[in-house]
């Protein structure tokens, strides 16, 4: 087929055959939906057979999910037509960067692409943006995705876009596009074996792996991918295989291998040899492996997991997906019959996910949200996104970014929130460039930002410092292209020179939350300012740092692993957090002597940083000692008198009879407890200092006037007798009010005495003069006419001096005895 201008004879590829329609599709519309099988062509056929078009009169860009492939795809195209990238095609990555003012097509990032839309929303001089693996769904794709068509919506309706993949959602794409026409590809099809040999899982996958593709090797022809979930798989599986063949070449594939090997594992194996490829997901999509007819697959996958409760972003190792494993697999049948071994059992296969999920239903979108108030829209929800970002994700996002003082408490983009965005890091990263550079640091800043972004810079040492030292003296090109991009970013944050321990003060600027302190002798916990513990190997040579800055950590929020951190000087961690160390007075209070002791210290965030005895505790602080002891231990402990104790009784009780009574229950007290004790803790130390009177009154006061005149009529405090004597009712027994009266103060009384208006009978305690009870009755009269008679011949003889008639609802009542009434 031809390509073009400069354009040589290439060989056949599926997607040649529907080109034309693809090429129609954009003559008479502006949106189409590509699928085309793995090893197709899709992501090096369709951007150059676009130059030509009458309609295609600026770039072209390739947007693919990972650097490498854009690279590749680049190089790819620009060798077929006999150029060198850089010319006609060309590519920008963060890190590398081919492209000239003669370049029509340029593959690239989404990262790199979104700086460029956010620059010029109108994309000026751009004809087609093509969207290649569209379905992997990563954040920045989704992102890049909705501006774009936001973009072609309002500004450049003649915009051609292009949603390619392998594995496509085509009706939720087709609905998010618009519904263009869908152009499939039957792709090129090479008979596959998939077999399955499973795994046992409580064994580490590595030597599983090594084993499953020794034996691979031999049963099979060609060259062999083997599919781990990260870099330190990769590195452990390489261990385990031991020595090879002499005529198998181990490459390592993932980002962060140096592009001449990551060349040198794509390239086609050198004669007589063949390859073996230990590769991360950066090889399931994209690129195509020369000569490869064996995948080997762990079925694993390793995956950003954003933990809102912690407000960490950690690694998370999970089972693959349907559509990646299928991917993975694909990779064995793209020039040639194929097998693809699988470490896991082919009745297992029903139970795996079938897409990965969509990055922005579980990250962090605190960079999505600066963007899009950038690009003028403050709510995210309004943009075209193929699945919406959770509203509550947002809102974490608003409170995060106005913390970094990157949007004011309006919402609004504030000029430090434009620095921010000026940057391409996440916004964290790019505050701590620009605090950096107020400070003087920028450029440490800078090389800490490359080493947090860039995997693999320096080993992958947890110590941040001593990854950064061995990073300053590798001359690879990777690590020269780093220093590079941190010159570049230095100068955006205002330059300065590299000091000792920068790169330690720069983390906790990054992650203030994250500062830890060491809890115990051995290093192994830490507890951060942030409130969140964490954990680091006691074997390491941070553990014997008294603080460290961390910077990633991995696992469980209650005890997240510290993947890499720096350690910091205690005067260092002042001086950078002046601002935020605050001086607190904390009481505390003994019950067995109701005082308040006191302690003074200085605190930064969750770490208390010195404590020591206060001889002049603020008195404030007691009072509040004073009144939290109150609530913790309850109303008991302070001294109450029986009065107030009797009056809190009887309000209670009437309380439950008339609406209108105040609540003097512990619950009612203890939440009024402000308006009530707090005026009599003035100027006290102790709560026995509190007068019982002062505690009397302060009752009262709740009660008021109205409230003590109810109180009264329905909860009288005392019950008269005939006699003339007065008892205290107890309105706290169990059977209701009770009172204890002698017999003889009872007598002429004809009915039962009552509380609560009537309501509610009195329960007499009736004793002999001796004080011994008799009897106990809610019912008077009752008593009187029945048992009366046989209680009265046995007082008779018991006590013979005291008067006991035969009807004592008649007769006079009397506290005296016979004699002494005669």
């Amino acid at each position: 087929m031809s390509s073009g201008r400069g354009a040589t004879q290439f060989s056949h590829l599926p997607i040649d055959d529907v080109l034309a329609d693809l090429l129609r599709t954009f003559d008479e519309g502006t949106r189409a939906l590509l699928v085309a099988p793995p090893g197709a062509g899709k992501t090096t056929r369709v951007a150059p057979a676009l130059l030509d078009q009458r309609w295609c009169t600026g770039q072209v860009l390739l947007l693919v999910p990972r650097r490498l492939a854009a690279r590749s795809a680049a190089e790819f195209i620009a060798r077929e037509r006999g150029e060198e990238a850089g010319a006609t095609i060309g590519y920008a990555t963060r890190l590398d960067s081919k492209a000239g003012k003669a370049t029509r097509v340029i593959a690239m990032t989404h990262g790199v692409y979104l700086a460029r839309i956010q620059g010029d929303p109108e994309l000026a001089g751009v004809s087609a943006v093509l969207f290649d693996e569209v379905h992997e769904r990563g954040l920045d794709s989704d992102l890049a995705l909705a501006l774009t068509l936001d973009s072609a919506e309002s500004l450049r309706p003649d915009l051609r876009i292009a949603a390619m993949s392998a594995t496509l959602d085509g009706e939720r794409f087709a609905r998010l596009l618009g519904d263009p026409p869908i152009i499939e590809s039957e792709g090129r099809s090479f008979p596959l074996t998939l077999i399955h040999e499973g795994r046992d899982p409580a064994q580490r996958i590595e030597p599983q792996m090594a084993s499953a593709i020794r034996a691979a090797l031999s049963d099979h022809d060609g060259s062999l991918l083997a599919f781990l979930p990260g870099v330190a798989e990769i590195k452990r599986t390489a261990e385990a295989l031991g020595s090879l063949p002499a005529n198998v070449v181990l490459h390592r594939l993932h980002g962060a291998v140096e592009p001449a090997q990551q060349r040198a594992a794509l390239a086609p194996p050198k004669p007589g040899t063949r390859k073996l490829v230990l590769a991360s997901a950066i090889a399931e999509t994209s690129l195509t492996l020369d000569d490869v007819r064996i995948v080997v697959d762990s079925g694993l996958a390793r995956r950003p997991r954003y933990d809102r409760g912690a407000g960490l972003t950690r690694l998370v190792t999970e089972r693959a997906s349907r559509a990646a494993v299928t991917q993975r697999a694909g990779r064995a049948a793209r020039q040639a019959p194929g097998v693809a071994v699988r470490l896991w059992e082919e009745a297992a296969n029903a139970s795996l996910p079938a897409h990965d999920p969509p990055e922005i239903l579980e990250a962090d979108l605190s960079s999505l949200l600066l963007t899009c108030l950038l690009w003028g829209e403050n709510d995210p929800l309004r943009l075209p996104f193929l699945d919406p970002p959770p509203a509550p994700a947002i809102s974490e996002a608003r409170l995060r970014l106005e913390r970094l003082n990157a949007i004011d408490a309006d919402g609004h983009i504030t000029a430090h929130g434009r620095a921010i965005a000026a940057i391409p890091l996440e916004p964290r990263l790019a505050h701590m460039l620009i605090e950096a550079g107020e400070r003087g640091f920028a450029h440490a800043a800078a090389e800490a930002a490359v080493l947090l972004t860039e995997r693999g810079l320096g080993g992958n040492d947890p110590d941040l410092e001593a990854r950064h030292r061995r990073w300053l003296s590798d001359r690879s090109p990777r690590a020269q292209a780093a220093k590079n991009m941190a010159k570049r970013w230095a100068k955006a944050g205002g330059g300065g020179s590299v000091h000792p321990h920068d790169i330690a003060r720069s983390i906790a600027l990054a992650f203030p939350d994250r500062l830890s302190r060491r809890r115990d002798q051995s290093g192994e916990q830490w507890q951060s300012v942030g409130g969140r513990g964490f954990r680091l190997d006691p074997a390491s040579p941070l553990a014997r740092s008294e603080w460290l800055t961390v910077a990633e950590v991995a696992g469980a929020a209650s005890g997240a692993r510290i993947l890499s951190a720096a350690a910091i000087e205690t005067g260092e961690v002042e001086a950078l957090f002046a601002d935020e160390i605050t001086t607190y007075t904390q009481v505390r209070f003994d019950p067995a002597t109701a005082a308040i002791s006191a302690t003074k210290g200085r605190r930064l965030g969750s770490i208390k940083l010195s404590s020591a005895p206060d001889p002049r505790p603020d008195q404030a602080a007691i009072e509040a000692g004073l009144a939290d002891a109150v609530r913790r231990h309850g109303l008991a402990i302070l001294p109450w008198s029986e009065f107030a104790i009797a009056l809190r009784q009887r309000a209670v009780f009437a309380a439950l009879h008339d609406e209108k009574v105040p609540d003097l229950s512990d619950k009612a007290l203890l939440e009024r407890l402000d308006e009530w004790l707090a005026p009599l803790l003035h100027g006290q130390r102790r709560l026995d200092a509190i007068g019982s009177s002062s505690l009397t009154s302060a009752l009262q006061g709740l009660l008021g006037y109205e409230g003590g005149r109810s109180v009264d009529r329905l909860a009288p405090a005392h019950f008269d007798t005939p006699a003339g004597s007065s008892h205290p009712i107890d309105y706290s027994a169990t059977g209701g009010p009770a009172a204890e009266v002698r017999a003889q103060a009872l007598y002429g009384l004809k009915s039962h005495p009552t509380v609560a208006g009537g309501r509610v009978p009195l329960t007499l305690a009736i004793t002999s003069p001796a004080h011994r009870p008799i009897q106990t009755t809610k019912d008077l009269p009752a008593f009187w006419a029945g048992s009366w008679r046989d209680v009265a011949k046995e007082m008779r003889g018991r006590y013979p001096k005291h008067p006991w008639p035969e009807d004592p609802a008649n007769a006079s009542p009397t506290l005296r005895t016979k004699r002494a009434g005669s």
